[in-house]
């Protein structure tokens, strides 16, 4: 299966949400690859905390080199062996395999997704998916060339057969609502890409689910104390559903929901079961991203 994570703003949790779904699959058994396609800002390395990897490869040699034909072959990490994390270490031998395959230090957009990168992104997604139970590929922000030639690499040959499903990132915030539906439902979004591309727009719309990040499940949880202010924020919680739902970007159409985590308000990180156990993380988190992992690759949760 090949998971492509994307989002029309940056600042939505996009990258550590995605990491934490892989860390929550390796739990379950799983071998898990996350491939480092935000090219502008690879920092998967620093989420994974993987020394000297934390800005991506500073030698070349990462995913930006290997899409343009730099390098022959895409460097990869175990995320297990590599952290500098020791509870992670810990956690990584009672759990399946997890791969990191960064992007290069410095990169940039892909500026051309002539048909070379497009063959090679292909065939790079199609070894995978035959090593790997899930395939994480993580998109840079917005109508890129990260989108671009994802959606035409999915559309080849090789990877025809294969399961894809697209994961929109968005926060909780009108501004963040509107972008998420515009990338996936406007003109040169995701739909209409990929249609352009070779996709079936029914096939790729139901292979499309949104995730909303940072939702407060309470307004205590964003320092509402007063009546006044908290009923104005129960109120704006009902018209931002009702402009998701007048959005597309609804309840049938959400995979899952994370709450606002005051860990990763100060330190973006993959969250681990002894931080529950220390009282340093939120129990609702780790349950967010458990079931987000689960509806992931569980089929059922793709038929509505």
């Amino acid at each position: 299966m090949l998971v492509f994570a994307t989002s029309d703003k940056g600042g939505t949790g996009r990258s550590v949400t995605s990491c934490n779904i892989a860390h929550r699959l390796t739990l379950a058994g799983r071998n898990v690859a996350y491939v480092d396609f935000d090219f502008g800002s690879p920092t998967a390395g620093a989420l994974f905390e993987i020394d000297g990897y934390e800005r991506g490869v500073k030698t070349g040699g990462g995913m930006h080199s290997y899409l343009l034909g730099r390098t022959g072959e895409a460097l990869r990490l175990e995320v297990g062996p590599a952290t500098q994390r020791v509870e992670f270490k810990r956690a990584a031998q009672r759990a399946g395999r997890l791969f990191l395959f960064p992007g290069d230090e410095g990169g940039a957009d892909l500026l051309t997704t002539n048909d070379g990168v497009v063959q090679r992104c292909a065939a790079l997604l199609a070894n995978l998916a035959s090593e790997f139970h899930v395939v994480i590929v993580d998109l840079s922000a917005g109508r890129t060339g990260a989108l671009d030639v994802a959606l035409r690499a999915t559309a080849q040959g090789p990877l025809r057969g294969t399961t894809a499903r697209w994961l929109v990132f968005h926060r909780w915030t009108r501004q963040h609502i509107l972008a998420a539906a515009g990338l996936v439902y406007e003109q040169h979004g995701l739909l209409d890409l990929g249609v352009q591309c070779g996709h079936d727009r029914a096939r790729l719309l139901g292979a499309t689910r949104f995730v909303r990040t940072a939702v407060p499940v309470s307004p205590g949880q964003v320092g509402a104390e007063r009546g006044a202010q908290a009923a104005w924020l129960q109120a704006q919680d009902e018209v931002l559903r009702r402009l998701a739902a007048a959005n597309k970007v609804g309840k049938t159409k959400v995979l899952g929901i994370t709450p606002i985590e005051p860990i990763l308000l100060w330190r973006e990180q993959v969250i681990l079961d002894n931080d529950i156990n220390a009282h340093i993380a939120n129990p609702e988190t780790v349950a967010a991203y458990q079931e987000l992992a689960r509806r992931l690759v569980d089929d059922a949760a793709w038929e509505v």
